[in-house]
């Protein structure tokens, strides 16, 4: 008696301090994520804090998309979800295939009137085993949320995807919207960068958007985007992004941040200078942005083809955003985040520790330093060292590019674009190409 006892207290600490790491797991990684992704100085949190009260506290607010239930952690469901997806797909079934989300935009815009006669666009959203409703909810949000004569088309493209969700059910699904949508599956797994590339040979549209398939768009989303590359082709554009927590699904409203990376060549968002936003348009005023995330923005069809797409070199995931920004501004075009287009999208954690994904993020980073960093790609290898000497393929093709672009060199970016990025080292230009 006395042996089983002992034993039933062991097996039930066991199970008790296993909900207590998987509990500590979560927590610190909501936390770690705010840190990552909340890249301000001191002086910039009251300007946050006034965005999220403009936003958040009214009447007005719709509540029901706030998820009240207590989180139960202790659900296999809730664990075996969230390890497959990324989220909490207990709470994302419960919402089911669409919602109303809390209108966050700055009250400045919720006063603009943008023309009816602007560009139609395609909306590109690639998917990779993605949780149903999750997606669902992306593709229901564009449908209910975007006017119906901008809209030219939604090209679902899925790059071999096993799930059986994905399979007759997403089909059956689809049929709600059938004459707006196109289904690509992939024969063969591309990854990211080249489904994207897949998706816009299929595009129609004047202007191309991609979003993730983790997104839910908000009112007035599309028109601000539309509008600001009316205006000039070669504008590259992307909304402001709220966060959808991957938690509990609530949509939260982001403060106004610009895109930037490090000399890892990872993104990060960073702060807005306040004197950007002086001026009759306030919190609603385009922000001029050195890098973009990449999962989400607006390009004019055929500038994004005179600007070499993708490079289509890349694999999976990763890096592609950066090398796209330095190509934007290097080579005469423009990247502005257009604070009056809201999309809320999931942060997903990312398993680095992923032996494909790791390699092909190195690989990507390698390829972007060795075409557009020109001397400055030292202060790149005095964080990765042990990629210094890691094979990257042919970019022979994307100098060529560079070229017959007539783009500027990074160091032009640096001081034009990105000054804040400041050079562990230097090494002189002539010296440089003399010994490479």
């Amino acid at each position: 008696m006395k042996n089983i006892i002992v034993q039933c207290l062991f097996c039930g600490s066991i199970a008790i301090g296993f909900w207590t790491v998987l509990l500590a797991y979560f927590h610190y990684n909501q936390e770690n994520r705010q840190l990552k992704t909340t890249h301000e100085p001191p002086r910039a949190r009251s300007l946050e804090e006034n965005v999220y009260r403009q936003n958040h506290v009214s009447e007005k607010t719709p509540k029901r998309n706030i998820i009240n239930d207590k989180i139960d952690f202790s659900d296999p469901e809730f664990y075996k979800g969230f390890v497959q997806y990324g989220l909490n797909v207990v709470i994302s079934r419960r919402l089911g295939i669409q919602r109303e989300v809390p209108d966050s935009r700055d009250k400045i815009c919720r006063q603009k009137h943008y023309p009816f006669n602007l560009p139609t666009a395609s909306i590109i959203i690639c998917f990779y085993n993605e949780e149903f409703n999750t997606l669902m909810r992306t593709v229901s949000s564009v449908m209910n949320l975007t006017p119906n004569h901008f809209l030219e088309e939604i090209i679902l493209v899925d790059d071999m995807s096993d799930i059986d969700d994905l399979k007759e059910k997403l089909d059956y699904q689809l049929e709600l919207f059938r004459e707006k949508i196109k289904l690509i599956r992939n024969k063969k797994r591309e990854g990211l960068i080249r489904s994207r590339m897949i998706g816009a040979s299929r595009a129609s549209g004047d202007i191309l958007v991609f979003l993730d398939s983790h997104c839910e768009v908000n009112r007035v989303w599309l028109e601000p985007l539309l509008d600001a590359i009316a205006k000039n082709h070669k504008m590259v554009v992307c909304p402001l992004i709220d966060a959808i927590d991957d938690i509990t699904l609530n949509y939260t409203a982001s403060p106004l941040v610009r895109g930037a990376f490090d000399w890892n060549l990872i993104f990060r968002w960073d702060n807005v200078f306040s004197y950007e936003l002086d001026g009759p348009e306030g919190q609603s005023k385009p922000i001029r942005s050195p890098a973009m995330a990449g999962g989400i923005f607006a390009i004019d069809r055929h500038y994004f083809n005179e600007l070499g797409q993708y490079d289509k070199e890349m694999d999976l995931w990763g890096g592609e955003n950066v090398e796209l920004s330095l190509r934007i501004w290097m080579c005469g075009g423009q990247l502005f985040i257009i604070p009056c287009s809201r999309v809320g999208h999931i942060s997903k954690i990312q398993n680095f520790n992923n032996a494909a994904l790791k390699k092909a993020l190195s690989w990507n980073l390698l390829r972007v330093v060795h075409t557009w960093l020109d001397e400055y790609k030292d202060n790149f290898f005095l964080q990765r060292p042990s990629l210094k000497y890691v094979s990257y393929g042919n970019i022979t093709e994307r100098v060529e590019l560079r070229k017959r672009l007539g783009c500027k060199s990074f160091q032009w970016y640096l001081d034009n674009i990105f000054p804040e990025l400041e050079p562990f080292i230097r090494t002189d230009e002539k010296e440089w190409n003399h010994f490479h």
